[in-house]
C-alpha cells in the first residue's frame, strides 16, 4: 500500500493575520498617562501675534530659565514649579497696571476704526491692518478692553531633565488658559474651553471665543537650549 503524505498546511494568510493582530493591539493598548504629551513641542504663534514687535521693552519680557541642575529661575530669581503659573499670570495680565510688569494698551471700537482708517491707504500695513481689525472685532464684542504687550521668554539648558522641561510648558500654557477661562466666565457666563466647542457650531460663540483669543494672545517664545548657569 503506497504511503501518503501528511497534508500541507496552508500558511499563506498568517502574514494577513499577523497583522491584523498588530493593529488590534495598537488600537486597544491605552498609556497609562498622557500627560505632557500635548506639550511636547512649542505651540505655533497665534495669528494675532505682532509680527513687527522688533525691539520689545525689558519690562514685556518674562523671563524663565531651567537650567542644568533642575533649578527654575524667573527674572532671575530662584522659583518653586508650583509658583510658575501664578508668577506667569501676574505678569500677564498686570492688572495692577504697575511699571515693572508689562506696558498696556487701551483698546475700543473708535481706536481700533480710526488704526483701521489710517493702515487702509498703506498698501505695506497688511499684517498690521489685520491685527487691528482683529481688535476691532474684539472691541465690538467685549466693549473697552486693554492689551498687555507681554512675552514670556522661556530657555533650557541642555541637560535640564525632560521633566522640568515638560512641566514648565505646562505651568505656562495653564496660565494662558486660566486667563482666559477667567474673562470668559466674567464676560459671558461659561468657560473658554466651552466657548471653544460652542464655536464650531455657532457663530455668535465663535467671535466671543476668538474676542478673548485677542486679549491674551500666547505668547512663548522659546530658544534653542544652551548652557544656564543657575545659582
Amino acid at each position: 500500500m503506497a504511503k501518503r503524505s501528511a497534508p500541507e498546511i496552508n500558511a499563506g494568510s498568517m502574514a494577513d493575520i499577523a497583522f491584523l493582530l498588530l493593529i488590534f493591539f495598537l488600537v486597544t493598548t491605552t498609556m497609562d498617562s498622557d500627560w505632557g504629551l500635548a506639550r511636547l513641542l512649542p505651540p505655533p504663534p497665534e495669528e494675532n501675534v505682532e509680527q513687527d514687535d522688533i525691539k520689545i521693552k525689558q519690562r514685556d519680557v518674562f523671563v524663565v530659565l531651567a537650567n542644568a541642575n533642575n533649578q527654575l529661575l524667573v527674572e532671575g530669581q530662584l522659583l518653586d514649579i508650583t509658583e510658575l503659573k501664578d508668577k506667569a499670570k501676574e505678569f500677564i495680565a498686570n492688572k495692577q497696571r504697575l511699571e515693572t510688569l508689562p506696558q498696556l494698551e487701551d483698546i475700543n471700537v473708535a481706536i481700533s476704526q480710526e488704526r483701521i482708517n489710517a493702515l487702509s491707504s498703506n498698501e505695506s500695513a497688511g499684517d498690521e491692518l489685520k491685527k487691528w481689525q482683529k481688535r476691532l472685532s474684539a472691541a465690538e464684542v467685549l466693549g473697552d478692553y486693554t492689551i498687555s504687550k507681554q512675552v514670556i521668554s522661556l530657555q533650557n539648558d541642555r541637560g535640564t531633565s525632560y521633566e522640568l522641561y515638560i512641566r514648565v510648558q505646562d505651568e505656562l500654557a495653564l496660565a494662558y488658559q486660566e486667563l482666559r477661562n477667567e474673562m470668559a466666565m466674567d464676560k459671558f457666563g461659561v468657560n473658554f474651553n466651552k466657548l471653544e466647542e460652542l464655536a464650531e457650531k455657532d457663530a455668535d460663540a465663535e467671535k466671543k471665543y476668538e474676542a478673548i483669543k485677542v486679549v491674551y494672545p500666547q505668547r512663548i517664545s522659546e530658544a534653542e537650549p544652551k548652557d544656564v548657569t543657575g545659582s
